[in-house]
């Protein structure tokens, strides 16, 4: 029985420390196809209420829209692509880069999320995996979710890891 709780307590402890992060709902999409991307935010700082989430958009995810949150002030920042794209048979070369939601209070015992959509341009390459760095501000310091892990390293490696995603092959087209 003593094993039992101990494995349990482990399991919790992990399954609690993967939680901890701010991370992607789905972690895995494919190329050349739409995204819906969901931010969870399990915890505030140092016991605080978040009050500001900023994330920044990787290169080749174009055509985002971020969802409002009631109680909360939505912003974005758009700038140039490092090129053009098609986006629903038209050329884009400027999109949202930034997402800031902010005035908002999410106290730290509870979980949220904060959504957008977006398209993963077709050029991204398959197996290869992108990061959406993080910001978040609370009534009492800062998490960085900014680190993107070194070639050979895991984002276990890292105490504040930016939010993840691994690129698959485009989806064969439907009849």
């Amino acid at each position: 029985m003593i094993r039992l709780v101990s494995a349990v307590a482990i399991a919790v402890a992990a399954m609690s420390s993967a939680n901890a992060h701010v991370t992607l709902e789905r972690q895995e999409a494919h190329v050349g196809a739409p995204y819906k991307g969901v931010l969870r935010v399990p915890h505030g700082c140092e016991g605080t209420a978040t009050v500001t989430l900023r994330v920044r958009i990787p290169s080749g995810v174009i055509g985002v829209k971020p969802m409002p949150k009631p109680g909360w002030t939505l912003t974005t920042v758009t700038s140039k692509y490092s090129k053009t794209y098609k986006l629903y048979h038209r050329d884009v070369s400027e999109g949202v880069t930034e997402i800031n939601w902010s005035g908002g209070k999410l106290a730290d015992a509870w979980y949220d999320e904060f959504t957008f959509i977006a398209v993963l341009a077709s050029d991204l390459e398959a197996g290869k995996t992108i990061h959406f760095p993080v910001v978040q501000e609370c009534e009492k310091g800062v998490h960085r979710w900014i680190e993107i892990p070194a070639a050979g390293k895991s984002r276990s490696d890292y105490p504040e890891p930016a939010p993840e995603l691994r690129l698959l092959p485009a989806a064969a087209p439907r009849h």
